[in-house]
C-alpha cells in the first residue's frame, strides 16, 4: 500500500515525486515506470543536451507558445514558470544557461546532469521506483485506487498518471469516463522531392513559410498568424529559421508550423502546397523592382554567379535555374518575364509537401485527456478526485524550445502540492 503512486518514469512523474517527498515526508510514493530506464526522453531531447525550458518569464508570452492549452496554462505559469524549474536545478548543483535564442540548457551541455538530479533526489528522499512495471490496469476503489501490473496488484490513496503520450493508459483512462482527444503527431518535418532543394541539404536560412488551403490552393486568402485560432480559410503562417534536409524541410519555422497545424495537417492526410519566401523583407512586387535595378546596374554579369542576396549561394543557384535562367545568360539579357519569375521564385516559391518525417526521441503529440475535465488550479480529474494528471498525458504541446518540459515540470509541481496537502 502507497501514499501515492506515479504511473510513469519520465520528467513530469519524477518531478512530482520529488515535491511530494519534500512537501510530505511521510507520504510512501512509488514510481512506475514500464521500460528498464527512467527519463529516457530527457537523455536524448535536445540532442543530447536536455532542453530543460525556455527563458520567456513572463507568463502571458510563455503560454503563447502552446498550440493547445494556451489559455489552460496561463494560471498554472502564474504560479510556477521557468525561473522556478530554474531555481530547482540549480540550487541542487546544476548550473543552467540561457541560449541566444532563449532555449535553457544545463551548462554541462548533457542531458545526464539533469538525470542525475532528478534520480538523486528521488533516491535521497525515500521515493521508491519499479522499473520493468507496465501498467495493465487502473481501477477506483471506495478509498482510493488500485494499479495493475503485469504480476502484482498495487494499492494507493492518490494517483498521479504522467505516461506521456501512452495509448494504453489513455485506454485506461477511458474506461474510467474521461475523454480522450484523439491523438496526432505535432512536431514533425516536411517532406517534399523537389529538384530545387535537392543535393543542398544542410543549408539554413531565415524564411517565411505559408500552408495553403487544401480546399483551393489559391494564395491570396488572409494569412493567420500563428498565435490565432485556426480557421477553415486561412493560410497557417510562420516565419524562422528554414533548413533543407534530405527529405524536404525542416527546421524552427516548419516545426511551428507543424505545431499550429497538427490537426489540420493531419486532415489533410500530410498532402498540400507550401508558400516560401526565402527573403521575407520583399514581396514579389518589390522584390521585381529591386532585379529592375540590378538588371541595370550588373548588365554585363552572369545571373547565376551574381547572387545579388542574402540566400546562400548554392540555394540562390537553384532557384534561378528553376526559371530557366541559363549558367552563361547576364542579367542585361533577361527578359520582363524570366525577371517577374525570378523575383516570384525568391518571394512565393510554391512546394508539394508530401508525407512527414517525425524521430521517435523528440516525438511529441497533440492529443490526450480533454482539458475541460482537469481543474488547473490542481491538474486533479473533475471526475475522480484524487486522480491528477502531468505532463502530455493530457492534451497540451508546444512548439520546439523547452515549452513542452515547462507544462511538464509546472503540472508535476501544482499536483504535487495539492498531493501533499
Amino acid at each position: 500500500m502507497f501514499d501515492v503512486i506515479i504511473v510513469g518514469g519520465g520528467a513530469a512523474g519524477f518531478y512530482a515525486a520529488i515535491q511530494i517527498a519534500e512537501l510530505s515526508p511521510d507520504m510512501k510514493v512509488a514510481v512506475f515506470e514500464r521500460g528498464k530506464t527512467v527519463l529516457s526522453k530527457v537523455k536524448v531531447s535536445g540532442g543530447g543536451r536536455c532542453n530543460v525550458t525556455h527563458g520567456e518569464f513572463l507568463p502571458r508570452e510563455l503560454a503563447t507558445n502552446y498550440p493547445r492549452g494556451e489559455k489552460e496554462l496561463l494560471g498554472p505559469f502564474h504560479k510556477y514558470a521557468p525561473t522556478d524549474v530554474m531555481a530547482f536545478f540549480e540550487e541542487r548543483g546544476v548550473p543552467l544557461k540561457i541560449e541566444e535564442d532563449g532555449r535553457v540548457f544545463p551548462q554541462s551541455d548533457s542531458s545526464q546532469s539533469i538525470i542525475d538530479c532528478l534520480v538523486g533526489e528521488a533516491d535521497r528522499l525515500g521515493v521508491q521506483v519499479l522499473k520493468n512495471s507496465s501498467v495493465k490496469a487502473i481501477e477506483k476503489l471506495n478509498d482510493g485506487w488500485q494499479v495493475t501490473t503485469m504480476n502484482k496488484h498495487y494499492q494507493c490513496k492518490k494517483l498521479l498518471v504522467a505516461t506521456g503520450s501512452n495509448p494504453k493508459i489513455w485506454k485506461q483512462l477511458e474506461n474510467l469516463g474521461h475523454r480522450i482527444v484523439p491523438p496526432v503527431p505535432s512536431l514533425f518535418t516536411f517532406n517534399i522531392n523537389d529538384k530545387r532543394i535537392q543535393g543542398i541539404q544542410g543549408i539554413s536560412t531565415y524564411a517565411a513559410v505559408e500552408v495553403l488551403p487544401k480546399k483551393t490552393f489559391h494564395t491570396d486568402k488572409k494569412s493567420l498568424n500563428l498565435k490565432s485560432k485556426l480557421k477553415d480559410e486561412a493560410i497557417l503562417y510562420s516565419d524562422g529559421p528554414l533548413l533543407i534536409t534530405h527529405w524536404g524541410l525542416s527546421g524552427p519555422a516548419i516545426l511551428k508550423l507543424s505545431a499550429w497545424g497538427a490537426n489540420m495537417l493531419h486532415d489533410f492526410n500530410y498532402s498540400f502546397r507550401i508558400k516560401v519566401n526565402w527573403l521575407p523583407d520583399y514581396s514579389t512586387e518589390s522584390m521585381e523592382a529591386y532585379l529592375k535595378k540590378v538588371k541595370e546596374l550588373e548588365a554585363k554579369k552572369t545571373v547565376v554567379r551574381t547572387n545579388v542576396t542574402e540566400l546562400p549561394k548554392r540555394l540562390w543557384k537553384r532557384l534561378v535555374e528553376a526559371v530557366n535562367i541559363t549558367p552563361d545568360e547576364r542579367w542585361g539579357d533577361i527578359n520582363k518575364g524570366q525577371l517577374q519569375a525570378l523575383a516570384e521564385q525568391l518571394t512565393a516559391s510554391s512546394f508539394k509537401v508530401e508525407g512527414k518525417s517525425t524521430f521517435k526521441e523528440e516525438f511529441v503529440t497533440a492529443g490526450g485527456v480533454d482539458l475541460k475535465e482537469i481543474n488547473f488550479k490542481t491538474f486533479e480529474s473533475k471526475l475522480h478526485p484524487n486522480l491528477y494528471f502531468a505532463g502530455e498525458i493530457i492534451n497540451v504541446d508546444a512548439i520546439t524550445g523547452g515549452f513542452n518540459f515547462q507544462n511538464a515540470w509546472t503540472g508535476a509541481y501544482i499536483a504535487a502540492q495539492a498531493i501533499a496537502s
